[in-house]
């Protein structure tokens, strides 16, 4: 028997006392075999009252499963109209920067129908931040970006959802399965940038959605990519190729019958902070389906025009998600993949998840990594060539990118230096990312907790690349971070250090403490000295998750600035923005501020966002 949706209470349901239940290694053999479905919260008409939760706090697996719930509750209203909200703990510092912190990622997981969707396919939910140094208030703002999947998708009037769309990760209950082509359900949920005067959200699989920045108000779909047709000036072999003759075919079904855009804009993009550009990649829809991946690399100036723009392809079969650059270098990650026949069928019947189709390819021992010249007109005479990737002696698959930066030595040498969050192919696996479970509608924290140590899952590697006057690889090394091996995720830096040396390292993680838990959900930021390899860190505490840092400067140094991170208070059923100073991290004092969001506008776990300073 299904729940009804509740739209006056709060959804999550805070754990049991069990003072005297036995303590579980992993949440996997505990989860409540019948529990209430994922509901969803909404703006209560009167004030209601939060129960707060027993302050006897069991660990065990079936506290454990419910409080991994609490990052993934839908929240199906908005704040349309700016909302000041309360410093709880600590003080705004005076010298604060004035600017907002935009927020995106899922905000609506479940419908009305019975269905729910992997949280990468939940629709995107922005939120605002916006500091006053004047009066010293913080003002908070959400809305649904209105992208053409929530129009379809949701009633105004009754205020109900229906998923038609079943999105890449997805299979729904309440909507079509067999014959449903709407595959490429664009939620604009990935990340969010400002930038030559345009706030926009942007998704993996198409054009992003441009939004009022005053309003949050939807403008609608920014055409990034117009006009960027694929023609490969630096492939002399183009023409009676046999993945060209594929792709033709695959291009009338892809575009015509699964209505994908014949382009995907990556979801990061890169800003040059020296040369003040926004750096963006974007690649060919078929691709996904064929051995061979077409990437271009466009760069604009801060008026949003077209700088330079240069198209490349690889000779390989393989996902990107993040990736780097330097002063010389734009750097692609291969993370190889590999046609699925079976999954493909059971994908086209409606019985698993459209990215069933794909899986990854563990059939080499070593990660490929791209090195694409930026600047080609300025390196004639390099002999290396770039379709040749460097190939790190580790198997990795590259999640997210902190920084990347080259130095260049006298005689003409250069090393590249790259900071990254990588995870084992044996781990990684598309469709069960948050523990999705489409064939019983959970969120499985089993998944992102598997037994066999931090190697499988997400953590931070230092590559270290040497390469010679005429950039022929000369050395390639692949190592975790030597003070830090715990399963982290999220690497940031100071913005303006992004492509340059950075001596540190900011990113999400775990201290393990939890035995139920012990390496996701995030409970505290790491700040790593890259030059000393030391490690501090700062936890939010038991039972209190965090997502990703941001890093907003003050002045000219590296750690001269604060960091904000969105914490997740189980205990106290409770969102937090929280305001670090890095140079504490690792004292007692390293939090500024604690800004609390009102309990009825709790939201889900953000993916990623963006400072932008006023």
């Amino acid at each position: 028997m299904q729940t009804k949706p509740i739209h006056n209470t709060p959804t999550y349901i805070p754990p049991p006392i069990r003072p005297s239940a036995p303590v579980h290694q992993t949440p996997s053999s505990s989860i409540p075999p019948t529990k209430p479905r994922a509901i969803s919260i909404s703006t209560p008409n009167t004030p209601v009252a939060i129960p707060i939760p027993p302050t006897i706090e069991p660990d065990d697996s079936i506290a454990a499963y419910y409080d991994y719930q609490f990052l993934f509750m839908s929240q199906r209203s908005e704040a349309p109209r700016p909302i000041t909200l309360t410093t709880v703990e600590g003080v705004i510092p005076p010298d604060f920067p004035t600017g907002t912190y935009y927020l995106t990622g899922p905000g609506l997981l479940t419908d009305d129908h019975g269905s729910t969707v992997h949280p990468l396919d939940g629709h995107g939910y922005l939120r605002a931040f916006t500091f006053d140094n004047v009066t010293k208030n913080v003002k908070y703002m959400a809305k649904y970006i209105k992208t053409e999947a929530h129009v379809e998708e949701h009633d105004p009037e009754t205020k109900k959802w229906k998923f038609t769309h079943r999105g890449p990760f997805s299979v729904l209950k309440g909507g079509k399965k067999v014959g449903n082509t709407k595959v490429m359900k664009n939620v604009a949920n990935t990340s969010v940038l400002k930038w030559g005067g345009k706030l926009l959200c942007m998704w993996e699989g198409g054009e992003p959605y441009e939004i009022q920045a005053g309003t949050l108000d939807t403008i609608g779909q920014y055409n990034i990519m117009d006009g960027f047709d694929f023609e490969d000036h630096h492939d002399e072999s183009r023409g009676g190729d046999v993945w060209e003759v594929a792709a033709n075919i695959l291009k009338p079904i892809l575009y015509g019958v699964f209505k994908m855009p014949p382009r995907r804009l990556l979801s990061h993009y890169k800003v040059d902070s020296r040369r003040d550009r926004l750096l963006t990649v974007s690649c060919n829809a078929e691709d996904m389906l064929l051995p061979r991946s077409n990437f271009t690399l466009t760069e604009y100036d801060s008026d949003f025009n077209v700088v330079q723009k240069q198209n490349f392809r690889i000779p390989d079969h393989l996902m990107i998600h993040d990736w780097a650059f330097t002063d010389t270098h734009y750097i692609v990650f291969a993370n190889r993949i590999k046609l699925d026949v079976l999954g493909s069928m059971a994908a086209v019947y409606g019985m698993s998840p459209m990215i069933s189709a794909l899986r990854v390819n563990p059939s080499k021992s070593t990660s490929p990594i791209y090195l694409i010249p930026r600047f080609p007109e300025k390196e004639k005479g390099k002999e290396r060539d770039w379709r040749v990737p460097v190939e790190a002696p580790s198997q990795l698959w590259f999640l997210h990118v902190g920084n990347a930066f080259e130095v260049r030595h006298q005689h003409g040498n250069l090393d590249i230096q790259i900071q990254a969050a990588a995870c084992s192919y044996q781990w990684f696996n598309f469709s069960k990312l948050f523990g999705y479970d489409w064939q019983k509608r959970k969120l499985d924290p089993a998944i992102m907790n598997v037994k066999g140590g931090t190697e499988l899952l997400p953590h931070l590697v230092q590559v270290s690349i040497k390469l010679d006057s005429d950039y022929n690889c000369q050395e390639c090394d692949v190592k975790p971070m030597k003070k830090w091996k715990k399963s982290s995720d999220f690497p940031a830096t100071n913005p303006a250090f992004s492509g340059k040396k950075n001596k540190y390292l900011y990113a999400a993680t775990t201290l393990g403490s939890r035995k139920t838990l012990p390496c996701f959900p995030f409970d505290t930021v790491v700040k790593l000295d890259i030059d000393t390899d030391s490690a501090q860190t700062w936890s939010a505490g038991r039972r209190r998750f965090i997502g990703e840092p941001i890093f907003v400067p003050k002045g000219d140094g590296e750690d001269d600035g604060y960091l904000l991170v969105v914490e997740y208070a189980v205990s106290m059923n409770r969102c937090y923005l929280v305001i670090l100073n890095p140079k504490r991290i690792g004292s007692d004092n390293a939090l500024v501020a604690r800004i609390e969001i009102p309990s009825h506008l709790n939201f889900p776990l953000g993916f990623h966002g963006f400072w932008a300073a006023n």
